[in-house]
């Protein structure tokens, strides 16, 4: 997937982004915009992350670990309420998919 995320505050790499099966379909189907939820991820907003996780994320900036991200979807425009993106430890990889795709 190529996609052209502007960065104008990012807070790490996001590496090669991917996504799953069920987010490609709602992209090709329903028109989700995931540009929309990895420029929100990448400049640390972690959205309806709890106050641990959120403490988690600003951690693994500073020590390598990985980057959890949840957002709200409106389900009524895309079946799904949900969305993940995650960040591996090494920057290598952002992947963008489903609850219950994980």
């Amino acid at each position: 997937m190529n996609f052209n995320v502007p960065m104008a505050f990012p807070k790490f790499s996001l590496g090669k982004i991917v996504m799953s099966r069920g987010i490609s379909c709602l992209v090709d189907e329903k028109s989700l915009n995931p540009q929309y939820f990895l420029l929100r991820h990448v400049q640390g907003d972690w959205s309806d992350m709890d106050e641990e996780d959120h403490i988690f994320n600003t951690n693994a900036l500073h020590n390598g670990g990985r980057i959890f991200s949840l957002y709200d979807v409106d389900k009524a425009s895309f079946g799904i309420d949900k969305v993940y993106v995650i960040t591996e430890s090494d920057r290598s990889v952002t992947t963008v998919l489903l609850p219950s795709e994980c």
